[in-house]
């Protein structure tokens, strides 16, 4: 078992704690491998009612995956990048297939592969410092690990404009938009894991969210109350340009700005990211997960977007991409093909 990952069970609660705090618990093959390993363990155990995940430190929750070794092993050839998404894409099944209370405490930095490990379980719980996103784009990439299924689920545009921006919701714009469904502050968490450990569970869950509840405080209001027209009227289609067009047409200062935004992110990175949105929409969540499967290992391609991305952003640090043009309408759909047999999804039942 690897230290980077904590589990133990603790009255009927079954624990996992993300423990690499320097790396902002990115997550690594051994990592998932670890996450999947407790909750099989557990999904046949009557003794354990729920899971309860939270990460080691004080800045993130999860802060993604690890980049670094996926172009590595893109450029290389060597498989491990595939096998990385195939677990993981696993995991994020059997997080959102569950069938006990799994509990996402997302206090810090949420992005990328650790909101996989939490958004599609039944409850997350935000804290002070709670920052929520899926960048991809910013890095040539698309937002995987299901951002294809919760993104456009999530009310009018907002995953769209989440999904091609990268933007980083806060605490109270994640309640709002559905992506966190509790707030407890963060020098409650504490206290609030202690109750669910000392609880004595019933099957449904009621206690559960009773604790909860009991535990959750008014995050303050969200601007995505004000900022939603403004969305919902930009980024819908199935086109990245006129999305740029109609920002332009808007005129105001937020519209600027996200164009602004749009214009330093990968412009295939975009288009196939807003193609698996709308696809997304239609399929079931084993279906999305397919999806990732095919689409993130086409970013491996000689020439991708992705690693460009990974220098930039990753390794000089320049933050100064230089992103090939825009795929055509037959390069993005060819993203979505499917793969070899022996390289399709499979899953874990």
């Amino acid at each position: 078992m690897t230290e980077s990952v904590i589990v133990r069970k603790v009255g009927q609660i079954g624990r996992i704690t993300l423990n690499r705090p320097k790396a902002l618990n990115a997550l690594n093959q051994d990592m998932v491998e670890a996450m999947t390993a407790a909750l099989l363990d557990w999904r046949g155990d009557d003794h354990v009612k729920a899971v309860v995940v939270d990460g080691e430190g004080e800045k993130g929750f999860c802060a993604g995956g690890d980049i670094r070794m996926l172009a590595e092993s893109g450029k290389a050839g060597d498989g491990q990048a595939w096998k990385f998404w195939r677990d993981e894409y696993q995991l994020n099944t059997l997080i959102q297939e569950y069938p006990k209370p799994y509990v996402a405490l997302i206090d810090g930095i949420t992005m990328g592969g650790g909101v996989g490990i939490s958004v599609h379980g039944a409850f997350r719980v935000a804290g002070d410092r709670t920052l929520f996103a899926m960048p991809e784009t910013g890095i040539g990439f698309h937002p995987d690990v299901g951002g294809a299924y919760f993104l456009p689920r999530l009310a009018g545009e907002i995953g769209t404009w989440m999904g091609l921006t990268g933007a980083r919701l806060k605490t109270a714009d994640s309640i709002a938009a559905g992506l966190a469904t509790h707030y407890v502050p963060t020098d409650k968490h504490a206290d609030l894991i202690a109750a669910l450990e000392a609880a004595e569970l019933d099957e449904d869950g009621e206690q559960l969210e009773g604790i909860l509840d009991a535990h959750s405080g008014d995050a303050g209001a969200s601007d995505l109350a004000l900022q939603r027209g403004l969305i919902d009227a930009a980024f819908e289609g199935d086109h990245v340009d006129t999305i740029f067009a109609r920002l332009d047409a808007a005129g105001d200062a937020w519209s600027k700005k996200q164009a602004s935004i749009l214009s330093t992110k990968s412009p295939t990175a975009m288009a196939v990211t807003l193609a698996a949105l709308r696809k997304g929409a239609d399929l079931d969540f084993r279906g999305v997960m397919a999806q990732d499967l095919r689409v993130s290992t086409r970013f491996l391609d000689d020439g991708s977007d992705f690693y460009e991305g990974v220098r930039a952003v990753i390794l000089d640090k320049d933050g100064d991409p230089h992103w090939a043009a825009e795929a055509s309408n037959d390069e993005v759909e060819a993203y979505f093909a499917p793969l070899s047999d022996a390289e399709e999804m499979s899953y874990l039942d």
